[in-house]
């Protein structure tokens, strides 16, 4: 199994370079990449049986010697991740395919080459390579927010570069500063180090700091809402479980081992509750469902600092449970918003009313997921958030504990908001406007539009049978993890173990 490491990488970005080559065929061309990440997923899932015991597994690439190869390794976490990871691209291929956002000829080559940086990101050992991963993953990024985006994309294209290369110059920083200091970049090497050495601490920090903003966390977090919500649904969905989430996967490795748990325990905590806080009350006041949901994006990284911040074996289980069931729980939520969008041709809350009754598959689907993302029993949201509040009062983190019970009730507010104005309310006497042709009404540039124009796309009167199966699947498993959390639990554990005593992950990176 060792050996099979390098292909989550190599197969998508080979798939890639094929799908470019080949006659244009749209089927073919789904199939091809529906198959590479059915195939991502399966290894995933093999690996969580192979590291099910706590074991790691390693491989080499490359066959340098042992300080400069590249070395490659997933235990636990990487395993869950890997397969969080797949089955979010597998739902925004769905969702593509259902919208029609595939049939722009680089639109599947740019999701493979940047599932292939993600899944690189998620099993490096080497901080260097962790950069170079960073960037494969971001250079399609960049081209999906412009490509295939919605009427604001250029803009929003703008401060998403700009941001992104200001934020990789720092992560490159940080990594040179750390190698300049300890002379390796090699994360089982670099085991402890901030803990014995001030300058490797605050060289590591920068690393951290670098790793925040990709993340989104408060207050580096402003560009996820400016951006995010200017592309097509199927690309922010895919967005929403895969870019910010690298970041706080890196964040949570780097301080396992670099910084075994301690020293930045007070700035981590507060650097969670301000990014609860400052999220939730950003969504209470957005109009659009996208615009909501983008900021609780921002808010929910909150609780995972929160449980990083507590660093016990309870906390980390809970935060690596919470992870995972929010990937799913968001982009269960942004496809439904996608769903609408397709159908009514804005997201506008003023502009919707009544799906509840003429969509009811559509509306049972964001309420599980919805209430999954307040935290409401017996969902799989209530039982992440009650285990890490459980864990908070054992530390006796009582300001963390009112500050997240506080935050859950302001989220389900929002959900409320969505629900009553889009799904319950009365349907507009009118509709909002749409151009001949599908093009859209609104200005190419953030600054030209009125503050309260609505994005807008051609309009249809139902969602293809495709759209609402993604959606349906992703809601899904808000039940099945909240009735039968054990499995997933279990897994957790594990992998909060393995982040607690880091050294069988140490010993197999550095032999």
């Amino acid at each position: 199994m060792s050996t099979a490491l390098t292909l989550p990488v190599a197969v998508p970005l080979l798939a890639a370079g094929l799908l470019v080559l080949l006659p244009d065929s749209t089927g073919l061309r789904r199939g091809t990449a529906g198959a590479v990440s059915l195939g991502v997923l399966a290894l995933g899932i093999v690996l969580l049986v192979e590291t099910a015991d706590g074991s790691v597994v390693r491989q080499t690439v490359g066959g340098w010697p042992a300080g400069i190869s590249i070395v490659l390794a997933a235990d636990m976490l990487s395993a869950l991740m890997l397969c969080v990871g797949a089955v979010l691209v597998l739902a925004s291929l769905a969702f593509a395919a259902g919208a029609r956002d595939d049939r722009e000829p680089l639109f599947l080559p740019l999701v493979l080459m940047l599932s292939a940086g993600v899944n690189g990101a998620f099993l490096t050992a080497d901080l260097f390579n962790l950069f170079v991963f960073v960037e494969v993953m971001l250079v399609p990024s960049y081209a999906l927010l412009t490509v295939v985006g919605g009427p604001d994309r250029w803009a929003a294209g703008r401060v998403y570069v700009t941001f992104s290369l200001l934020a990789s110059t720092v992560l490159l920083g940080g990594v040179g500063l750390l190698y300049g200091v300890t002379g390796t970049v090699n994360l089982g090497e670099l085991a402890g180090v901030a803990t014995r050495d001030t300058a490797a601490a605050l060289a590591a920090g920068v690393v951290l700091l670098a790793l925040a903003a990709k993340a989104a966390v408060v207050p580096l977090h402003g560009w996820l809402p400016r951006c995010y919500p200017a592309t097509r649904p199927s690309v922010t969905l895919l967005f929403s479980g895969l870019l910010t989430k690298v970041g706080v996967y890196a964040i949570i490795r780097i301080y396992s081992v670099v910084f075994e748990g301690t020293g930045l325990g007070p700035v981590i905590m507060t650097a969670a509750l301000v990014t609860m806080v400052v999220g939730v009350l950003g969504a209470v006041g957005q109009p659009d469902m996208r615009g909501i949901l983008c900021f609780h994006m921002v808010s929910q990284i909150g609780y995972l600092l929160l449980a990083l911040a507590l660093f016990t074996e309870r906390g980390l289980a809970a935060g690596v449970f919470f992870l995972v069931q929010y990937v799913l729980v968001k982009a269960a939520l942004l496809a439904c918003a996608g769903v609408v969008e397709h159908t009514h041709g804005t997201d506008r809350l003023q502009h919707l009313g009544g799906l509840a009754r003429g969509a009811p598959v559509l509306a049972v689907s964001f309420l599980v997921a919805a209430f999954s993302l307040a935290g409401m029993p017996p969902l799989s949201g209530f039982t992440a958030k009650f285990a890490l509040l459980l864990a908070a009062a054992e530390e006796a983190a009582y300001l963390a504990v009112a500050v997240a019970a506080l935050v859950s009730l302001l989220t389900l507010t929002s959900m409320v908001k969505i629900w009553t104005a889009a799904f319950w309310g009365a349907p507009p006497t009118e509709a909002p406007r749409e151009n001949v042709g599908g093009s859209p009404t609104s200005s190419p540039h953030l600054g030209d539009a009125p503050p309260d124009a609505p994005r807008r796309t051609t309009a249809r009167t139902r969602a293809r049978p495709v759209l609402l199966a993604a959606t349906v699947a992703l809601a899904v498993p808000s039940v099945v993890l909240g009735l039968f959390a054990e499995p997933l639990l279990a897994a957790a554990n594990t992998a909060a173990n393995g982040l607690l005593d880091p050294s069988t992950y140490v010993e197999a990176v550095t032999r």
